[in-house]
């Protein structure tokens, strides 16, 4: 064999894995192009509008008892963050300076639900109630909170919510109203009586007690 044999043997030889390599690496990339045309059949949704949030629950008094318009609302003087507001211009038990013996003075109110989730509770309770003095003559009577009445009427539904001395209002504790939807509005009545057995030694007195709507989502 002469030399030009042999190299070209030796030639051939060494390119040979070299070949072999290549031909590994493009069936590969072969079948890594075509691998997208394919491929099964493919499906999917993507959502975009996946959203939630809180919702409100804030009160609204009204009162027109004293022939003007009062409107409380339970964010006023503050936000809806601490949403417990103190109402002093709806008198509950009328504000009369000349009550007498036998007289009761009623006073009409709405609480409404002027948010926009239900109140799956709502309840009335009263603070204690204390007695002073009307003006500069006073009688020496101290028992006023145990003698004078209230009656409270839920007339959106004609139900009796309490009737009693204003002292045993205090004792009666959270007193349960039903439930209110967004927009309702429940009507009340609150009737307070100066008992027709009274003498001379309730003249010229006076007597305060709060009272707090609740409602709980």
């Amino acid at each position: 064999m002469s030399n030009n044999q042999h190299a070209a043997k030796a030639k051939r030889l060494r390119f040979a894995p070299l070949a072999i390599a290549t031909g590994v690496l493009g069936a590969v990339l072969l079948s890594v192009s075509m691998s997208g045309t394919l491929s099964g059949f493919v499906a999917s949704i993507q959502n975009t509008s996946n959203t939630t949030a809180s919702g409100a629950l804030t009160m609204q008094e009204t009162s027109s008892a004293t022939g003007t318009a009062v409107t409380c609302n339970s964010t006023d003087g503050g936000t809806v963050s601490t949403n417990a507001a103190t109402c002093a211009t709806i008198n509950k038990y009328g504000g009369s300076t000349t009550m007498i013996p036998g007289q009761t003075v009623s006073t009409a109110i709405a609480i409404k639900n002027t948010g926009t989730v239900a109140a799956s509770t709502f309840a009335l309770a009263a603070g204690t109630c204390t007695q002073g003095t009307n003006g500069a003559l006073n009688g020496t009577a101290s028992d006023l909170c145990t003698q004078m009445t209230v009656v409270i009427t839920n007339t959106t539904t004609s139900t009796a919510v309490f009737s009693g001395t204003l002292a045993a209002f205090k004792t009666q504790g959270s007193i349960p109203l039903g439930a209110a939807a967004p927009g309702a509005s429940t009507a009340f009545t609150i009737a307070v009586t100066l008992p027709s057995t009274l003498g001379n030694t309730y003249q010229g007195l006076s007597v305060s007690q709060p009272m707090t709507w609740t409602y709980n989502s």
